[in-house]
């Protein structure tokens, strides 16, 4: 009897076996989701990479496909050893400054949005900026298992003589030259994060914040351009961006890229009478004279929070200069209906703390093109009504 129960147990198995296996064979393909979190980050070998590289979120495409790789970020001066792919590469930059060379061709510059295709068994490196990082996502086939072969690492007089010919080094001191007419990148990044902090327009302000991440601006300034938005927009706009901030940097840190901390401030800020006097002496030279009016006369109280609170406090802390601090204020307030008036004082002020009226006016296009047309009509009227008491001494 248990010999025929066994029997009937093992054909029931048998038969269950085979059924699965019928279910599983026809089983149809699956899409696979990988969250970035779950995705470790590694650091490129000391035999492949000059520099740091961080490699994040690898990936390998299920058979009959051959592409796999993953997204690579660059510190400043990172780049790969000399190699190949048997079947090619594609590069997909995403942020960041960078370089690529073809043995015995002219290294390329490469820029967020460019996709570089690097065909099969020629040899290359690609790399960082001396002074920008840079990230970008890489695809290659194996052929027979094998995706790279690696070679001699390039060296530093190599590296830096590939920087020196791309004229990058003179086009920096061009644009320092020229400064004082046109926004830096930097500056047009503050301007807009601003404005669309103030609107509470949380999906463009991600984007604008990870812009001025990836063009230069400190965790520092980013956070500075943000709490000081709270004298002009108020307490709720200015942690809502603070806390957009946080989870811009977590996704950043998630998918490898390093963002540069910054520097706190650098002096101690006063208290008490002396912190009024400070910010007093900082409002009449943002001013122009000392600040007077029928509101003040009115409330007397608001101007001494205005002393210590925005000119005192904020403007004391010395880790983001006044002429950001003045395009931020702009941004905000040409983004906020019914502030023209103190959008006008702080077109004044912008002049008086040395940005140029080229600059305002590329500023008004900017708002035009990334905020809208009401913001850019507001900054329009208040600088031209700015240069006509300029003009007049």
């Amino acid at each position: 009897m248990k010999s025929l129960l066994y029997m009937a147990m093992g054909g029931v198995a048998a038969a269950a076996a085979a059924q699965s296996a019928d279910n599983s064979a026809a089983a149809p393909p699956a899409i696979e989701l990988r969250a970035a979190s779950s995705s470790p980050v590694a650091f490129g070998a000391a035999e492949n990479f000059s520099g740091t590289a961080r490699i994040s979120s690898p990936f390998q495409s299920q058979a009959p496909g051959r592409s796999g790789g993953a997204t690579v970020s660059f510190e400043p001066s990172a780049r790969t050893a000399w190699h190949t792919h048997p079947l090619g590469q594609t590069l997909i930059v995403t942020a960041g400054l960078g370089l690529v060379q073809q043995q015995g061709q002219a290294v390329q510059v490469i820029r967020p949005g460019d996709v570089i295709t690097i065909p099969a068994n020629v040899r290359h490196w690609h790399g960082a900026a001396p002074e920008a990082a840079m990230t970008h996502v890489a695809i290659a086939e194996k052929d027979n298992g094998i995706s790279v072969r690696w070679q001699e690492k390039l060296t530093d007089a190599a590296y830096q003589s590939a920087w020196a010919s791309t004229g990058l080094s003179l086009e920096r001191q061009v644009r320092v030259q020229a400064s004082d007419e046109t926004l830096s990148p930097r500056q047009r990044a503050i301007s807009l994060m601003a404005a669309f902090a103030a609107s509470s327009d949380m999906p463009r302000l991600n984007i604008a914040l990870n812009q001025a991440l990836d063009v230069g601006l400190t965790l520092s300034e980013a956070k500075e351009v943000l709490v000081q938005l709270y004298a002009y927009a108020g307490f709720p706009r200015s942690l809502n961006a603070l806390s957009e901030l946080l989870k811009v940097t977590e996704a950043r840190r998630q998918r490898g890229i390093h963002d540069v901390p910054g520097r706190e401030p650098s002096r101690a800020i006063a208290k008490g009478d002396e912190l009024i006097l400070a910010g007093r002496a900082n409002q009449t030279e943002i001013s122009g004279g000392p600040v007077q009016g029928p509101v003040f006369d009115f409330v007397p109280v608001i101007n001494q929070f205005l002393q210590a609170h925005l000119f005192g406090d904020i403007f004391e802390r010395d880790n983001l200069d006044w002429p950001s601090r003045e395009l931020a204020t702009v941004g905000a307030l040409a983004a906020t209906p019914g502030a023209e008036a103190q959008l006008r004082s702080h077109m004044r002020a912008s002049l008086r703390v040395g940005l140029t009226p080229a600059q305002l006016r590329q500023l008004t296009r900017v708002l035009a093109e990334e905020v809208g047309a009401e913001a850019a009509l507001r900054a329009q009227d208040a600088l031209t009504q700015a240069l006509a008491l300029a003009s007049k001494g």
